[in-house]
C-alpha cells in the first residue's frame, strides 16, 4: 500500500514525496486507524484523504461544511481525471438520486456532502449500499465551533458510522485548541485514535501589525509594494463594497464578497479572482475556507478578527506555494477599545448567565440540567416581561 500511495502521489498529484506529517497521516489511514490531523492552512490536508481514497477500493465519503469548498475539491479532482461528486442544496431529487446511484454502481472515488445531508433517508438508504473505504471530516473544528448552536447536525456525524462500523474516520483541521480537539475526538466517537500535529510555523509567511489612522491609504501602499494576488478582510458587508470601489478607482482591480450576495454573484467573483481577473478580493470571513489558491502574496485585515484562531486561518491563505508572502493587520487604538467592549457584551458575568439560565428553566418548566439539545419556542417579549 505504501508503494501504491507514492505512485498515486506522483502520477495524480505531481508530487515526488509527502511532507513529513502528511506521510504519517496517510499511512495511519491506510492502516485503518481513526486519525486526527492538525495541520496548518496550506499544509496539504486534502491529500491526507485523497491519496488513501484512491489507494483503497471503494468510495471515500468527505463531510464538508461549505458548498464552495465542496465544488472546488470536486473540480480539482476531476481535472486530475478522478471521478468525484458532491451533493448540496439546490440540486433536484433526481440529481441527488442519480449521484448516489453512481457512487454505488459506478467507479466514483469521492462523494462530498454536508453534515445536514447525512440525516436524509435517501442518503442513508444509499450509503448503506456503498462500498465505503474512508469517512473524512474536513474542517473538523466546526463540530465544536458550529455544532452546538449554528449547525447541530455536526454533532451527529458519528451516527453514520454504525452503517459501516469497520471503516475508519479521518478528521482534519487547521484550527483547534486542546478543548476543540477533545470535542472532535468525542463527537466523532474515535476509537484509539492516532493524533498528528504539524508545526503551525510558516517560515515563508511574515506577520506584521501596523498602527495607522488611514487604513485604506496604508492598504493601498502595501498592495503597491507587494505584487500579486491578495485578500483584504473586513468585518461588515458594507465595507467590502466601499473598499473594493475605492481600490478600483485607484487602478487596483478588486471585487467584493460576503454572505449577503447571491450564490451566482459570489461564484462569479470567486472565479474572477481565482483566474487573476481580479487582483484583490475584499471580503468578510465568509470567503476563503477551502479555497486553494497557492499564489496569494498578501492578506490584509483592516478590522480585528474575532479570535487568534480565525486570524491564523485567514492569514494562512497567503503563500500556499511556499514562496514569500505577507499577513498584515491594520489597526488603531479605537479598534482595541471596540474589541474589549465587544468581549464584555458577548461574555457577560457568570452570575448573570446563571440567573438567565435559571429563569429559562422556570419559564419552560424544566429541570436545571435536563433536555440537552432540545428545542423550544421562545417568546422574547413574554419572557422579558415575566422576568
Amino acid at each position: 500500500m505504501e508503494n501504491r500511495a507514492q505512485e498515486i502521489l506522483k502520477q495524480v498529484f505531481g508530487w515526488d514525496d509527502f511532507r513529513p506529517v502528511q506521510k504519517d497521516v496517510v499511512f495511519s489511514v491506510l492502516d485503518g486507524k481513526d486519525t486526527l490531523a492538525l495541520m496548518p492552512t496550506g499544509g496539504g490536508k486534502s491529500l491526507c484523504y485523497q491519496v488513501p481514497g484512491l489507494v483503497k477500493d471503494g468510495v471515500c465519503l468527505v463531510v464538508s461544511p461549505l458548498i464552495a469548498l465542496m465544488k472546488d475539491q470536486v473540480d480539482q479532482l476531476k481535472r486530475r481525471g478522478v471521478l468525484a461528486a458532491a451533493i448540496f442544496s439546490g440540486m433536484s431529487y433526481r440529481e441527488i438520486d442519480r449521484t448516489l446511484d453512481n457512487c454505488i454502481h459506478g467507479n466514483y472515488k469521492f462523494l462530498f456532502v454536508s453534515p445536514e445531508r447525512l440525516k436524509s433517508e435517501l442518503f442513508i438508504e444509499r450509503f448503506r449500499q456503498m462500498n465505503i473505504n474512508l469517512i473524512a471530516v474536513d474542517e473538523a473544528h466546526c463540530i465544536s465551533q458550529w455544532g452546538y448552536d449554528f449547525r447541530p447536525p455536526y454533532l451527529e456525524i458519528a451516527e453514520i458510522r454504525k452503517y459501516h462500523p469497520s471503516i475508519s474516520v479521518l478528521a482534519l483541521t487547521a484550527s483547534a485548541t486542546p478543548q476543540v480537539e477533545a470535542d472532535i475526538l468525542e463527537k466523532l466517537e474515535m476509537k484509539n485514535p492516532e493524533i498528528f500535529r504539524q508545526s503551525f510555523a510558516r517560515e515563508n509567511l511574515s506577520y506584521s501589525v501596523r498602527l495607522v489612522e488611514n487604513k485604506l491609504e496604508k492598504g493601498c501602499e502595501i498592495l503597491n509594494r507587494v505584487s500579486g494576488s491578495a485578500i483584504w478582510y473586513v468585518r461588515n458587508r458594507q465595507a467590502t463594497h466601499q473598499i473594493a470601489k475605492a481600490l478600483n478607482q485607484l487602478g487596483i482591480k478588486a471585487g467584493a464578497y460576503h454572505a449577503g450576495m447571491s450564490m451566482a454573484d459570489r461564484s462569479k467573483q470567486q472565479e474572477f479572482w481565482m483566474k487573476n481577473q481580479l487582483r484583490v478580493m475584499v471580503s468578510t470571513n465568509a470567503f476563503g475556507m477551502g479555497i486553494d489558491k497557492p499564489d496569494v502574496r498578501v492578506v490584509i485585515h483592516s478590522d480585528l478578527p474575532e479570535n487568534l484562531e480565525n486570524y491564523y486561518q485567514e492569514a494562512g491563505r497567503a503563500g500556499r506555494d511556499r514562496k514569500k508572502a505577507y499577513a498584515v493587520l491594520l489597526s488603531n487604538e479605537a479598534d482595541f477599545e471596540n474589541v474589549l467592549g465587544r468581549a464584555a457584551l458577548v461574555y457577560p458575568p457568570i452570575d448573570f448567565v446563571r440567573k438567565v439560565y435559571q429563569c429559562l428553566a422556570n419559564y419552560f418548566r424544566i429541570a436545571v440540567g435536563s433536555n440537552m439539545l432540545s428545542s423550544f419556542d421562545f417568546e422574547w417579549g413574554e419572557f422579558a416581561n415575566t422576568y
